[in-house]
């Protein structure tokens, strides 16, 4: 198999030196990482092979028997080198989330050989909203407990934000690497150092206001700006206001979910309001004009003559309006039938029956013919 040119997989020379790597390899990461380049083949490969260049490059033994016997394991193959096997994550591997910490805030933790600062914790808090606020939008002000970064030790836990050392253990990386097994066998883990905690740092004097933590139990109150539009289950992402991060990292963010009471004259879908409108016996008759709520203020509308229940009217625009988008009005009719008559209005109610034509009546009138069918007469016909 012919020799991998790593030196050339990263654009430099063989007298480059760890700077060097380390400088080729972080711009050549920035350009080729698949996140910036979904679905593409060609550059996810060659981020593979910046990756196993950097692997060998960076560890200094790895590099000499390269330089010597073209093989990172010294002419021994296996399962080390840049194959990225069992014995390849002490080195490079820990530039590469370096690097993608640089660009997409980093995961925490991870196998680097500098400790690499984690974010804090995100919170997750509710708010409850009436329909109307939501629907048009509000400032809310919240309340709630999280950790904050110490101002008095800046989050090192130390006293003054200085007084402590570098751990002995772990020089300062905040990780162990521990080897297990034999010969080919051989297996490299990395982790916390028991030492410090996994910060890489010990310390000498302790912070008296956070007592050593690093953070401090206080109570944060934020003002919100709720868009317009809002709706049960959707968020305000707020960037640095979740719990302090336990390392030096950035502080998490406050996610606060709303939920929206419902309302009792709309019904939504999206940005569009439905309506349930009851009108008289008499309107559904003769038509009319009647009043429809909206968001802010109320629309007058013709019912045509004739009108039966469940008729659905259409108004287009005249829904939630908000930054993405406006959405339309719905009117679902409900005809109201009295229920309490007089004599003499019940006489009128008959006689107007008797004087009917079926064929105004085309619901009426299919259905009839479709119980004669069935029956083979119709049992309305007296």
């Amino acid at each position: 198999m012919a020799k991998k040119d790593y030196y050339k997989t990263l654009g430099v020379d063989k007298n480059a030196t760890a700077d060097d790597i380390k400088k080729a390899y972080r711009t050549l990461v920035k350009k080729y990482h698949p996140d910036l380049h979904p679905g593409d083949a060609a550059a996810a490969e060659k981020f593979k092979e910046i990756n196993e260049a950097n692997e060998v490059l960076s560890d200094p033994k790895k590099r000499q028997n390269y330089d010597t016997y073209g093989d990172p394991n010294g002419g021994m193959g296996g399962f080390g080198g840049g194959s990225g096997g069992f014995s390849g994550f002490g080195g490079g591997f820990g530039g590469f989330e370096d690097i993608f910490g640089d660009i997409f805030g980093g995961f925490g933790g991870g196998r680097s050989r500098a400790q690499t600062k984690t974010k804090g914790e995100d919170i997750t808090i509710e708010v409850s909203l009436s329909f109307l606020d939501a629907a048009k939008g509000c400032r809310r002000e919240v309340v709630y407990t999280r950790n904050e970064t110490c101002s008095s030790c800046k989050g090192t836990g130390a006293k003054g934000g200085s007084a402590y050392k570098t751990c002995e253990k772990c020089g300062g990386t905040g990780q162990v690497q521990y080897t297990s097994g034999n010969g080919f066998f051989r297996q490299v883990s990395v982790r916390a150092c028991d030492e410090c905690n996994g910060t890489g740092k010990k310390i000498i004097d302790t912070c008296q206001d956070c007592k050593g933590k690093g953070y401090v139990r206080t109570n944060t109150k934020l003002t919100l700006d709720i868009p317009a539009g809002a709706d049960t289950g959707s968020y305000i992402r707020k960037v640095g206001y979740g719990e302090a991060s336990r390392n030096g990292g950035p502080s998490g963010d406050l996610i606060v979910v709303m939920k929206v009471e419902p309302s009792k004259l709309f019904k939504r879908k999206n940005f569009d309001l439905y309506v349930e409108l009851p009108i008289s016996f008499s309107t559904a008759v003769l038509g009319g004009k009647v009043k429809v709520p909206l968001i802010d203020n109320t629309l007058e509308y013709e019912i045509p003559e004739g009108t039966q229940s469940g008729k659905v009217f259409f108004v287009r625009g005249k829904g939630i309006k908000s930054a993405r988008g406006t959405g339309d009005l719905y009117i679902v009719v409900s005809v109201e039938v009295p229920t309490k008559l007089t004599k003499a209005q019940r006489q009128a109610i008959e006689n107007f029956e008797k004087e009917s034509d079926v064929k105004q009546c085309p619901q009426m009138k299919k259905y009839k013919e479709n119980m004669e069918v069935m029956y083979g007469e119709n049992p309305y016909k007296k």
